[in-house]
């Protein structure tokens, strides 16, 4: 799997790993562990890692530096909340990067979040509107980025006046953009603002065809295997079922206005048969954030060929445990562009 995996002239796959979380695992190895999944992930060939972002967690961009020292191309996807930081900082942080270490970051722009953190932040502005916040705040961070001589915009969240930014960013180094397109108002913000637009997919017979006025992405966890029974049986053993996980599930669903979260409950019982690999077993006892597609190299391929067919070309993995599983997935995104390439 190279970075960005290559096909035919038209298939380019960008492939993003997830960074482990500070909220799982001792504290004392979290920065091993890090540092693990960033050497592991470059290894494999991935673009970059995602990096999340919430009330629980330590700062994105501290740990996007242990990233960054960590290897020698991979690029932090750092998820930045705008009721966490003014939009000016988020430009100053991306330049600092390409600074001081010559590397490129992404930036997954995240309108909305946990529920009680924005609670707890005093944050009640309805979902839709994030988005309108989003774009302004994003069409800030661009042009400080784009080396504005003196920025100043009036909009209806956000006003600066003459702003510069130093030290400039070299062009090559500019942030990729990603945000959430699961809703009418986030894919209208990723055309707002020319950011790549993620979604956590429908099965892939259910799945419709990308915008074509955006570049389109996936979240989805894969468990591949030359063996589809092994897939599974592996699939089990790390995500059982968890009663205490599925109430937790259910008391999220109650307090969540996320187009996606409500999307993919609802398509938890529709292909909750096992004869599908899309699997939401995950999901559902809230062990993760993201469909699975689980099954033999080849079953896998070909689901994952058909997102593809669609104009899917990003994909962020979830937390990998081992090297090995980076492995198993790269197997099969080699079956769906062998496939795509045809």
């Amino acid at each position: 799997m190279n970075n960005g995996l290559d096909g035919a002239a038209d298939v380019t796959l960008d492939l993003f790993a997830t960074c482990a979380q500070s909220s799982d695992g001792d504290r004392e190895t979290y920065v091993r562990r890090v540092a693990d999944v960033a050497r592991w992930s470059e290894r494999v060939g991935c673009k970059g890692i995602l990096v999340y972002s919430d009330n629980r967690l330590v700062d994105p961009w501290l740990v996007s530096h242990v990233i960054i020292q960590s290897t020698t191309r991979l690029c932090p996807l750092v998820a930045v909340q705008p009721i966490y930081m003014h939009p000016y900082a988020v430009a100053k942080m991306a330049a600092s990067f390409g600074h001081l270490y010559g590397r490129r970051i992404y930036l997954n722009m995240v309108a909305g979040g946990f529920k009680n953190d924005l609670v707890a932040l005093n944050d009640p502005t309805p979902h839709d509107k994030r988005y309108d916040r989003l774009i302004e705040y994003t069409l800030i961070i661009r042009e400080l980025l784009n080396g504005a001589s003196a920025l100043s915009y009036d909009g209806e969240f956000y006003q600066v006046k003459n702003l510069k930014l130093t030290p400039s960013l070299p062009s090559h180094l500019f942030p990729g953009i990603f945000v959430s397109g699961s809703s009418d108002a986030g894919l209208a913000a990723a055309k707002a603002i020319g950011a790549t637009a993620v979604k956590y997919p429908k099965a892939p017979g259910e799945e419709v065809a990308s915008d074509e006025g955006v570049g389109a992405g996936v979240r989805v966890g894969i468990i591949a295997r030359e063996d589809g029974d092994e897939a599974w049986q592996t699939a089990h053993e790390r995500f059982p079922e968890d009663r205490k996980g599925q109430l937790t599930h259910q008391l999220a669903m109650k307090v969540s206005d996320s187009a996606w979260h409500k999307q993919l409950s609802d398509l938890a019982a529709a292909t909750a048969s096992g004869e599908s690999p899309y699997w939401l077993v995950p999901f559902q006892n809230y062990k993760t954030m993201c469909p699975y597609l689980v099954g033999s190299y080849e079953r896998v391929g070909e689901e994952l060929a058909r997102y593809i067919g669609l104009g899917y070309r990003s994909f962020i993995l979830d937390i990998p445990p081992t090297e090995e599983e980076l492995h198993h997935a790269s197997q099969a995104f080699q079956r769906a562009v062998d496939l795509v390439t045809r």
